[in-house]
């Protein structure tokens, strides 16, 4: 290795030593004037201590290329690489502003508008401003067979089905605001961690993390066409399709994560409806999808009946439920709900089988499950 900078990188040759040994493959290094011997201290102590040499110039490597690429954001607006977002494609902006890149034959790039994807990107942010949900925006474009990112550009997704919209898909274009013109980096940041946490052996992969909105890069000036006004973006960031109780007060659900559906064994979903907190499941129907004709009926359950059944089964006063809710976590119970809204409440130590959809694990138990700990959907 002629270079120790580019032979190991911190404790690197104590893992690859028996490797060499192995296949008889011998390490000569110019600070040894010569090969390096695994049983020698001295050669050892001297590999460690140029494995530290090694990850400093890594890491101040990595300080400058970051701190370059912060500044050609902030002061350029450049477009430093990645898939385009929806409803923008990549043109070319010229040669590169590398002289040595230039020579090479490379060009930079900038973000213009698709004219097939960009009016979607339009039209969900007037639904959003409009009152719609997440949900009824992306059921709307999965009726349109508007093309969803993964099935606009295979190429780059291929990953993903690109069989249609979800609300994870509408919900991130909505929070990009990169649709404003503005050039952003550092949204996200790369850790490694090992394959399996039982065998570090098996290596390691990449995992993808979410940056706080703090540690975001945006230019200062808009580098590309904008989509949605900066007005715009952020009333979206803080529309709200909810339904909420006239009084502005804050809904709280009792029996939140307590009762499954006898139907699927799923935990029913808290759900705020004609001013009154109740409980359903959709069987894992998708709200971004229409509903298959051959998918069983609902579970739906109001909570002041359910309440009023709990209390009858524990033979307690369903005037406070907060005592019933307090009384019914306290025992080891098992409760069910059943399409039109019966509940069968059974203890756990008499239960024979407990019943459980394929595929569908109990997330908790009831005696487990804070009360009244979720707002509303």
């Amino acid at each position: 290795m002629g270079e120790f900078e580019r032979a190991f990188y911190g404790n690197q040759f104590c893992d690859l030593a028996p490797l060499f040994k192995l296949y008889g493959v011998q390490l000569w290094l110019p600070e040894l004037n010569g090969p390096v011997d695994a049983s020698n201290e001295l050669h050892l102590s001297l590999l460690a201590l140029l494995g530290v040499h090694s990850r400093r110039e890594v890491q101040r490597s990595r300080f400058r290329a970051k701190a370059a690429m912060r500044a050609q954001v902030v002061e350029q607006g450049r477009h430093l690489g990645g898939r385009p977002p929806y409803g923008y494609r990549l043109v070319a902006a010229g040669p590169h502003p590398n002289p040595a890149h230039a020579k090479w034959g490379r060009v930079a790039h900038r973000l213009e508008p698709d004219p097939c994807t960009a009016p979607y990107v339009q039209w969900m942010f007037a639904q959003r401003l409009a009152g719609r949900s997440v949900a009824g925006i992306a059921r709307d474009l999965n009726d349109r067979h508007a093309p969803c990112p993964s099935s606009v550009d295979p190429g780059r997704n291929p990953h993903r089905s690109g069989a249609g919209w979800t609300l994870r898909t509408v919900a991130s274009i909505l929070a990009n605001p990169r649709y404003t013109g503005r050039q952003v980096w550092n949204r996200q940041h790369t850790d490694w961690g090992p394959l399996d946490a039982t065998d570090d052996l098996l290596g390691q992969a990449e995992i993808r993390r979410w940056n706080l909105m703090q540690q975001w890069v945006i230019s200062r000036d808009v580098a590309h066409p904008p989509l949605v006004s900066e007005h715009d973006f952020v009333a979206a960031q803080q529309a709200n399709a909810r339904p909420a109780p006239a009084d502005g007060a804050s809904g709280r659900y009792l029996l939140s994560g307590v009762i499954r559906c006898q139907e699927c064994g799923r935990i029913l979903d808290a759900h705020w409806v004609n001013k009154h907190a109740a409980y359903r499941c959709r069987h894992g129907h998708r709200t971004a999808t229409a509903s298959e004709r051959s998918q069983p009926r609902n579970v739906y359950i109001h909570e002041a009946r359910a309440i009023k059944q709990v209390a009858q089964w524990l033979g307690i006063p369903a005037s406070d439920p907060h005592a019933v809710t307090v009384a019914l976590l306290e025992h080891n119970v098992h409760v069910t709900c059943a399409i039109g809204g019966t509940l069968t409440i059974t203890e756990v130590s008499t239960l024979a089988a407990t019943h459980r959809a394929p595929g569908i694990p109990y997330q908790r138990r009831a005696a487990e499950t804070p009360i009244g700990a979720l707002h509303r959907p």
